[in-house]
């Protein structure tokens, strides 16, 4: 698979030191190749904005599904430049044999279509409709209970498509403007390596090159038909799915009835298997690993303390009981990771910060032809990105009114979160920012939910007992927005960077993706509200994160004084588990640590199950086989494979949806039972 070099000049006579013919040549060819490079504005097209909209309402929709039932969420980018490829390919080569004349697709549009479809999606996520959106329900409010100390029946907002719109249109845009002014430091002179951003670059770059092209071809191909296979698949379960939760595919005991009532069975999910075949292996097995201390040994244990540890007679979902140790357990492990992780980015930012000052980078003398190539594509990408700059002034100005209209807006939204506060949280957002997106810029890592727990923890605690709560969540929604989408803009500066795209049409494309992702995000996320039972525990869109972020939120106001009998030492001890792990993970070889879990994958099914521990298995043991037999065939299309599975599952999800909505259910419940005894 080609690179951006492939785009470069070629130059046919050697170059020596001082050659000033040989320079002029250079530069004679990099003008001539810059004026192929097309103005920011022709790089946003209606066409692709049509099919960003098109590809960001489908990787919505898969967004939720994966937020409301397991709430890890793979990265789509690929999907999305492969995708957005594929659509505008089709449709200039339809309108080619018409004999319509079709203005080129250049890999600047392509470029386009990705950032907008990755910032219209990312709201899915950022948006908060599976974690502290849908903790302020009424639904989490008496899952929890309602006699549960600081679980008050005034922290509760139920979701309203109008104010959640609103709500997204105040938040969302603020981290865009926070750090624009920053885009030449953290792209050019710190030379972040973005190594999402990096390798999507070099993916669109391979895609516009004629062996490229050939390559995405054969991906698509392969993408469309696993994306037909997983949705007829889907739509053949739903005939035997019954209905409520107890039928179908969905719970077939495929490991024997004892380890079914334990939650360990292969449930025949594509979009699982996809996750198990994108998502690294180590994370398929942390999960399998968490899924196993928990569901295997650690709730076994706790259940046969029943009227010891906790009244026996509780229900399944009292948080006096052992629910309360699941939900408990897996916060400890997600802040035990987050805290490790934050303390580790900031650390390693500030270090890398002086360093480079210190070290200034040292500019060589020309000595040969691939380092005068290396040069030259270097100054060309610098020039393009900073062509068409976006003024310091627009950018602070843009922050500057969206934080007073935002401050003005959240108390009429979320009244107990006082103006004052949003202003400190806002004052406080771009030096956040900064921390995410560097961090993300050295190691891929977006802590963007950890800073959401740091405000909502903040504020929780600040605000009381009389709101706390709702402020809390709406705090996290808050600095969570900011500091995500400012770490994806900078992703994205570097793709556009890679693949000689215009730093303003990113910014613009990341503007237009945004808007998007504020009504479709509210509107596909309606869908599944309307149509599912949304939070219920008997469910399959359980929405764990709903209950475990209104906890948090209730813990920040309250304390530990309700927790039951020894759930404060366990919690404790997976916390110092977790901070142990992660420092494991950096001490010792790469060698070693590479098989060294990751607490906060973990942390998943100690809450959820262990079922989608065992869909991801398989995934990444697919995985694991194919790299072996054919290594290269595995890296071309693994990921079209995983992400047609995901995407055939996730469009089957909008006729379900409909079918739910008439009322109409499946015509078969497949149940399994113990065999009748002689």
């Amino acid at each position: 698979m080609g690179t951006e070099q492939a785009a470069a000049v070629e130059i046919s006579e050697p170059l020596l030191l001082h050659d000033e013919a040989a320079v002029d040549k250079i530069r004679a060819a990099d003008d001539q190749e810059m004026e192929r490079i097309p103005e920011w504005k022709d790089q946003i097209t209606i066409r692709g904005l049509v099919v960003s909209a098109i590809l960001g309402t489908l990787f919505c929709i898969i967004t939720h599904k994966l937020n409301l039932t397991v709430g890890i969420i793979p990265s789509l980018n690929v999907a999305a430049g492969l995708l957005g490829f594929f659509f505008v390919k089709s449709w200039t080569g339809f309108l080619s044999k018409l004999g319509i004349s079709v203005q080129p697709f250049t890999r600047q549009e392509n470029t386009v279509i990705q950032t907008c479809v990755v910032a219209c999606y990312g709201l899915a996520f950022s948006g908060g409709f599976g974690s502290y959106l849908l903790s302020m329900d009424e639904k989490t409010y008496k899952l929890i209970g309602e006699d549960y100390p600081g679980n008050r029946a005034e922290d509760v907002k139920n979701p309203g498509l109008l104010w959640m719109m609103g709500f997204i249109f105040v938040v969302s845009f603020l981290g865009l403007f926070s750090l624009v002014p920053l885009r030449k430091v953290m792209v050019l002179e710190y030379k972040l390596t973005y190594p999402s951003g990096t390798a999507t670059a070099m993916l669109i770059n391979s895609f516009h090159t004629n062996t490229g092209a050939e390559l995405a071809r054969k991906q698509v191909s392969c993408l469309g038909k696993y994306l037909s296979i997983s949705f007829c698949w889907s739509c053949f379960k739903w005939f035997f799915s019954g209905i409520g939760d107890s039928c179908g595919f969905d719970n077939f005991p495929s490991l024997g009835l004892t380890l079914f009532k334990n939650t360990f069975y292969f449930d025949f999910s594509p979009t699982y298997v996809g996750c198990g075949l994108i998502c690294p292996h180590i994370v398929n097995c942390s999960v399998l690993l968490g899924a196993i201390i928990s569901w295997g040994f650690l709730w076994p244990f706790i259940s046969q303390r029943a009227g010891d540890w906790y009244p026996a007679d509780l229900g399944s979902n009292d948080f006096k009981g052992l629910y309360g140790y699941k939900v408990f357990v897996a916060i400890s492990l997600i802040l035990g990771d987050g805290l490790y992780n934050l303390i580790k980015i900031i650390s390693v930012t500030i270090k890398e910060i002086c360093t480079k000052r210190q070290n200034l980078p040292v500019v060589k003398e020309v000595t040969d032809e691939n380092t005068s190539k290396l040069l030259a594509e270097q100054k060309k990408r610098d020039e393009v990105f900073l062509k068409d700059r976006i003024p310091f002034w627009f950018a602070a100005s843009g922050y500057v009114g969206l934080a007073t209209i935002s401050t003005a807006a959240m108390p009429m939204i979320f009244p107990p979160l006082k103006w004052y506060l949003v202003l400190c949280s806002y004052i406080l957002a771009p030096a956040l920012a900064f921390c995410n997106s560097y961090g993300t810029g050295l190691t891929d890592w977006s802590l963007a939910s950890t800073y959401g727990k740091i405000g909502l923890f903040i504020i929780a605690s600040l605000v009381g007992s009389n709101g706390g709560v709702l402020a809390g969540l709406a705090a996290c929604g808050v600095m969570m927005s900011i500091v995500s989408t400012a770490a994806d803009l900078m992703q994205d500066f570097k793709t556009g960077y890679l693949t000689l795209s215009s730093a303003k049409s990113m910014f613009v494309s990341q503007l237009v993706g945004t808007a998007m992702g504020c009504v479709i995000a509210p509107l596909t996320f309606w869908l599944y509200w309307s149509a599912f039972d949304i939070g219920s525990p008997d469910s399959p869109y359980k929405a764990p994160y709903a209950v475990i972020y209104r906890e948090m939120a209730i813990l920040g106001v309250e304390g530990f004084s309700e927790l039951p009998k020894h759930c404060l030492a366990i919690c404790c001890g997976f916390f110092v588990a977790a901070l142990g792990i992660n420092l494991l993970r950096d001490v010792t070889p790469k060698k070693v640590s590479q098989f060294i879990p990751i607490p906060m994958a973990m942390a998943v099914p100690f809450y959820i199950g262990a079922y989608f521990a065992i869909d991801m298995f398989v995934g990444t043991v697919i995985l694991f086989v194919w790299e072996r037999l054919n290594r290269k065939d595995a890296e071309d299309y693994a990921g079209a494979v995983a992400s047609g599975l995901i995407c055939g599952d996730g469009i089957w999800t909008i006729p379900s949806a409909i079918l739910s909505i008439f009322r109409i259910n499946p015509p078969i419940c497949m149940y399994f039972g113990p065999s009748a005894s002689s």
